[in-house]
């Protein structure tokens, strides 16, 4: 169960996120529609949602390697050469998710320190934010097994994930 759990924890996530912002968005619609009504946090619920499932998105995206890529240069490059360019796009992509993390870090941080609430349920704004800079960590987590496991198998392998 932990294996599964750890394997697939994204995948969970997005599995949960995407249930629950079906299930709020179409109680808001009945509720509007049947009582003239609106569950006015819907929508900040709704858009924080779509925050989390992109990012959990893209971790279930980097595991499997189907991340944005531009691999017609790599393609074209002699065999010899696809380590090192493999190599530096694994620093590069991981540098820029770590700056990634960092920034949403900080963005929180401003949040929490300036004491913004939210304007539908009048939580704290950073609670939303919370969860970013943990996407972008697992986005590299994530982004390094493929990497491995694209290393290890060698140019010519092709990796299939479940």
């Amino acid at each position: 169960m932990l294996r599964l759990l750890l394997r697939d924890f994204e995948k969970i996530v997005c599995a949960i996120l995407f249930l629950s912002m079906t299930l709020l968005g179409f109680t808001n619609v009945v509720i509007r529609y049947g009582t003239d009504l609106s569950f006015a946090a819907s929508e900040e619920l709704l858009v924080n949602g779509f925050l989390l499932l992109t990012v959990f998105g893209a971790a279930i995206a980097a595991r499997r390697g189907e991340h944005l890529a531009v691999t017609m240069v790599h393609d074209l490059l002699p065999r010899v050469l696809w380590r090192p360019v493999l190599l530096l796009s694994i620093l590069l992509s991981v540098a820029l998710l770590a700056m990634s993390a960092w920034f949403s870090w900080e963005a929180m941080m401003n949040i929490k320190r300036a004491g913004m609430r939210s304007y539908g349920l009048g939580l704290p704004a950073w609670y939303y934010q919370a969860a970013l800079p943990f996407g972008f960590a697992l986005i590299i987590v994530r982004y390094l097994q493929h990497a491995s496991e694209v290393l290890h198998a060698g140019p010519d392998a092709r990796i299939d994930h479940v």
